[in-house]
Formats: C-alpha cells, structure tokens, sequence
C-alpha cells in the first residue's frame, strides 16, 4: 500500500514576520498523522499571488493531499479564493447556503451587513464547498489528478471545525490508510543523549514500521512510539513500549501522553484530593494550568500570587523575621508559604514557588535561575531547590514542571506505592 502524504500550506503575512504564531500547521500535521497521513511538509508564505501559486505548484508535484489555510477574509489581501479559483478554472458562483450563515451571524451580532460580506459566500464552480457555521467564509475542496485539496479559513477555531467535519472523512473515504499507532511516555531528571544512550538497543532492534521519537524539553524529555500498520499486521507496538519503561522505570513520570498539570489533576480525582498554590516568581502559571484543565472546581480551591512580600508576610503569614533572615528566595520561606495556603484554602494538598526567574534579580549568593520549591499536605512539607539556566519565560515553564512532579511525589506516597518513582 502507497504511503499517503501531504503539504500544509499556511497563508499570511502575519506568520512570516511573527506577529501571528501558526497554530494551525501543527494542529493539521497531528490530525492527520492520527488517522495515517504522512505529513512531507510544512510551509507558510506570503499574501503575494506569485508565493501562494508557486508553493501550491511544488505541493501538487509531490503530495496526495494539500491543506491550505488562510487568505479567505474580505479584504483586498485575502488572495487565496481567486487564486484557487484561477488554478483550478473555475468561476465565481454565489453559494446561497453559505449566504444564510453569514446573514445569521450578522443578524445575532446585531451588525450591518457589507458587499464585501456576501462576497465571501462566493465560490468557484469546481469546487465542493464545506459549510462553515462558526464563521464567515466556507471552506472548499478541489480534486485535481487525484489530488485532494482543502481551502480554509486561518482562524483556528473556524478551520479545527472544518477538519473534524469535512476535511479527515473525505481523506479516509478517497485513499487507503494505513493504521497509525502512538504511546508516549515523559521522563525527568536525565537529558535526551543520557535517555537515548539508555535506549541504543532497543531502538536498534525496532523493526522498520516502528519509529521512536524523542521530543526534549525544559526539565522533561517525552518519548513517542509510533507504528504504522498495513492491512492484517498484528501491532507490536506494546511489546517494545514495555520494554521502554522498564528501561527508563527511575526516572519515567506518566506513561500517558498528557501534560503534568493533567498528570496532577488525574491523581487528584482520582484520590478525591484537593490542592492550593502560592506562587510568587510564577505569577500565577500554576494555577493557570491545573484551571485549564475541564472540571478543575473539583481539585483545586484557589490560588495566591505572592509576588510582594508584604502579601507573603499578611496573607500568608510567613514571619518578617523569617524573611529577613533568609529572603523571600529561600526553604524557609516556601515551606511556611506551603504550608499556610495550604490551611488558608482548606485543601489537602499544596505547591509554593519562589525564585529569580531572571533577567535581573540575582545575586552571588543567589543567581538568576535559583527557584526554591515546596509541596505540603497535613502530614508534611517537601522542598527542592533548583538552578535553571534558561530565559525568564522557560525558568517559568522548569519550575512549573518541577513543583508539579514534587507534588506528584508527594501524593503518590500518601495515597499508594509509586508506579514511577521518576
């Protein structure tokens, strides 16, 4: 069977320069490696006509499948539909269903109505048009020597709808897939080269339609197994996946492919616990995350962002003479911040951080990248220090993923014997 395989092409200016982040490529590459797309590229151009033919033109040469997103709003920039238009020969027609949901979306907002709307609702002839209901242009398919492609707006939200409705089905109903496969797993507390150096022989020994991938963090290192099966291969995917996490079994997290905050709340429902924050170099992150997450009323109370020490010394009443002698970067005063959020919010477990996330703050004695962590339950109150290395933003990111794995510890031994004790 042929592997079938596809270009993502993302439209806008907006990407180019970075005032915009393309969501949507990565989003569209893992829908449809899930169902057995071989994704060969992505590429993002420019709102030029000459960018957008050139790249549809090498698209066209070497992929089965060619999803563009973008270009399809009502401005003079927006090139994408007569281009599409022009490529495939085709003419302009109203589509009188696509009509009524824009005229619906203007009639709910209470907005006027402009000709350059109900141009939006034009398509070409040659095309099958995808019914859009969250927005204001409809997406189009085109079929060319045998080729599929799909037009959709840039709009994330507007363009997931479209793939999950129209774009996968037509996919799968015109080519024959293969099944793809994934388990993943996270490890903490070894670099990539050390966990791969650990793996050499078992990856050496993965037969071809095995691949494995190693997706490196801050902190964290995640695994993926991927195998594509042919029509009547029996998997053997879990075979080798065992293998792993024996291998990695001291430092492996979560063999699930989730992220810690759900890792967390996943424990947390599942022992009936509840849990608090007080962030101070954090502002917040933490608790971001867990209330991120559907459901979060039912593990987690509140949250308190202690950035000031006077908030630290009043609300949560660590001691002033704690925090000058020790500053408020320092054991003491994390494990009275853990232990007293942890009282004010009535909950059974919680996390504190305080750190110099950088780029200035630190000292000799304290650098930039110092992070002091605790997590505290009745019965006790656990601490790490750290010294991370990277910029503010990823200091943030180390220290989220090291308070959550010392929380994930600390209720693992309070509530059963530890499957990973990574």
């Amino acid at each position: 069977m042929q592997r079938i395989t596809a270009t993502i092409l993302t439209i806008g200016d907006e990407l180019l320069i970075g005032q915009v982040i393309d969501t949507n490529g990565a989003w569209l590459g893992q829908a449809l490696n899930n169902i057995g797309v071989w994704v060969a590229r992505r590429v993002t151009v420019s709102d030029k006509w000459e960018a957008i033919w050139q790249a549809l033109d090498q698209a066209s040469q070497d992929s089965d499948v060619i999803l563009i997103t973008g270009g399809l709003g009502p401005t003079k920039d927006d090139l994408t539909k007569p281009l599409l238009n022009e490529y495939f020969g085709g003419k302009l027609v109203l589509h009188e269903p696509s009509l009524k949901i824009i005229e619906g979306i203007f009639s709910r907002s209470n907005r006027q109505m402009l000709d350059v709307n109900i141009k939006q609702a034009e398509v070409p002839d040659v095309c099958t048009v995808m019914l859009n209901p969250r927005g204001t242009a409809p997406g189009m398919q085109f079929e060319k020597n045998g080729k599929l492609y799909f037009s959709m707006p840039g709009v994330p939200f507007e363009m997931k709808g479209l793939t999950e409705n129209y774009v996968l089905k037509a996919i799968q109903d015109k080519f024959e897939l293969g099944q793809v496969l994934h388990r993943t797993m996270t490890t903490i507390g070894l670099g990539e080269s050390f966990v791969a150096e650990r793996l050499s022989t078992l990856e050496n020994a993965l037969p071809d339609r095995i691949k494995l991938a190693y997706l490196p963090g801050h902190q964290a290192v995640r695994l993926r197994l991927t195998e594509t099966l042919q029509p009547g291969q029996k998997a053997a995917i879990d075979d080798y996946f065992l293998q792993m996490k024996e291998s990695l079994s001291d430092i492996l997290v979560t063999d699930q492919d989730i992220s810690f905050a759900e890792l967390i709340a996943d424990l947390l429902l599942k022992y009936g616990k509840t849990v608090t924050t007080a962030e101070s170099c954090t502002g917040g992150y933490l608790a971001a995350q867990l209330t991120a997450i559907s459901g979060a009323s039912a593990y987690i109370h509140g949250s308190v962002v202690s950035y000031d020490n006077r908030i630290k010394e009043n609300l949560l009443r660590v001691p002033k003479q704690i925090l000058d002698a020790y500053g408020a970067v320092s054991e003491q005063v994390v494990e009275h911040m853990a232990s007293n959020v942890r009282k004010l919010m009535q909950a059974d477990y919680s996390i504190a951080v305080s750190g110099i996330l950088g780029p200035t703050g630190g000292t000799q004695l304290k650098p930039v990248g110092t992070v002091w962590i605790a997590a505290a339950s009745e019965a006790q109150v656990v601490t790490k220090l750290c010294h991370f290395r990277y910029d503010r933003l990823h200091n943030r990111e180390a220290t989220s993923l090291q308070a959550f794995n010392l929380l994930r510890k600390l209720i693992e031994a309070e509530n059963q014997t530890p499957e990973f004790p990574g």
